[in-house]
């Protein structure tokens, strides 16, 4: 009996280590292949941002087919992520995705651009298009903005921010880079307000995003010939010129972004006057920039929108050069810049059947 004991438990120990010995090859053959280091990836991209990460754009904005996610320092943000590739350090390629409602206060990061806008075009930016409530951004990085509005809640909006904090070097061309940077914010906005209870609309899928003009490289065209977001001061022209400033620079008019510029440029070439239209949550963290201490040159105008409770903000500012350290327009126009803004307010509120147009004093 104690020799059939000691051959079944041979045969139990042989069974055993080959089933560890199994074990072990299938481990090795699973890492060395990166079958688990993927199986592992693609398990933090689907909980990334509390499990909201849309992951369609990713492969086109950080340039690569093998990227990872974790949580981000977001502790101001009802949610935030960072995505980058495993080669980050040798190639670049990493973007930042963070979550906040519009009735929460929003960071410094956020708001600093709008302290920018009396600075050439560092507060530009250009729609997104497809019928998307959001804009893309570039001052030496690419953000793109979106702002859902809830329709259940006028009071509030959920906004997502998508920075590309480091540019995936390998990309040959930054179209598709910048359209899957569209297309995962705007995409995992819609997923976010689906899970946490904002019932908005969003657009149709992104194809193609193009970064406003960096460093004023488009050519201005005389304002008589103004289209776009700069349509509504065509008529202007002769008073343009009269203060200096015959060209502009528009973007493409789209009803559904929630910023919109126009600049008005010098024979030289400079921008000399901006203007700005903010909307919804956008136009609320505007107007949480306490403007009352800068001592920049500009006008406002509010009306009310059928959109969202928060009233659409107009402004014109009088633009500085860094360049030159002095202003293109030598002389700020007060009377001009109060007729242009009128009339630029004028036609973007008509255009979303926005009413009650007021321009506001300073004092």
């Amino acid at each position: 009996m104690k020799i059939f004991t000691s051959r079944r438990q041979r045969r139990v120990g042989w069974s055993v280590g080959g089933i560890l010995l199994t074990l072990y090859i299938v481990a090795q053959t699973l890492y060395s292949t990166g079958v688990y280091a993927s199986w592992r990836d693609q398990r933090s991209l689907d909980s990334a941002c509390d499990g909201t990460l849309a992951q369609g754009g990713l492969g086109d904005a950080l340039n690569s087919s093998h990227v990872r996610a974790r949580g981000a320092d977001g502790s101001e943000y009802l949610a935030a992520c960072l995505i980058n590739r495993p080669d980050t350090g040798r190639h670049g390629g990493a973007l930042q995705l963070m979550l906040r409602w519009s009735d929460q206060s929003a960071t410094s990061e956020a708001l600093a651009p709008f302290s920018r806008n009396a600075n050439g075009l560092q507060g530009q930016a250009a729609p997104l298009g497809n019928g998307w409530p959001g804009y893309v951004r570039y001052d030496g990085s690419a953000q793109v903005v979106v702002a859902l509005d809830c329709q259940n809640n006028k009071n509030r909006a959920l906004v997502a921010y998508g920075d590309l904090i480091q540019w995936p070097d390998d990309a040959k061309t930054t179209e598709p880079v910048l359209t899957g940077l569209g297309r995962v914010t705007t995409e995992t906005a819609q997923k976010a307000a689906a899970k946490y209870g904002c019932q908005a609309q969003g657009g149709r899928q992104l194809t193609h995003v193009s970064l406003p003009s960096p460093n004023g490289k488009t050519a201005p065209q005389q304002l008589a010939q103004a289209q776009g977001s700069c349509v509504a001061l065509r008529g202007l022209a002769g008073q343009a010129s009269d203060a200096g400033t015959p060209d502009f620079v528009d973007y493409p008019a789209d009803a559904h972004t929630p910023q919109v510029n126009c600049y008005l440029y010098t024979p030289a070439g400079k921008p000399g006057y901006g203007l700005y239209a903010y909307y919804g949550a956008v136009a609320k963290d505007f107007e949480s920039v306490n403007l009352a201490n800068r001592n920049d040159d500009y006008t406002l105008a509010t009306a009310r929108c059928p959109q969202s409770d928060q009233e659409a903000v107009f402004a014109l500012y009088h633009l500085y050069d860094r360049d030159t350290d002095s202003h293109p327009v030598r002389h700020y126009s007060a009377p001009f810049a109060k007729f242009a803004l009128k009339a630029f307010a004028e036609h973007e509120a008509k255009q979303r059947d926005c009413t009650d147009v007021r321009m506001m004093s300073r004092s």
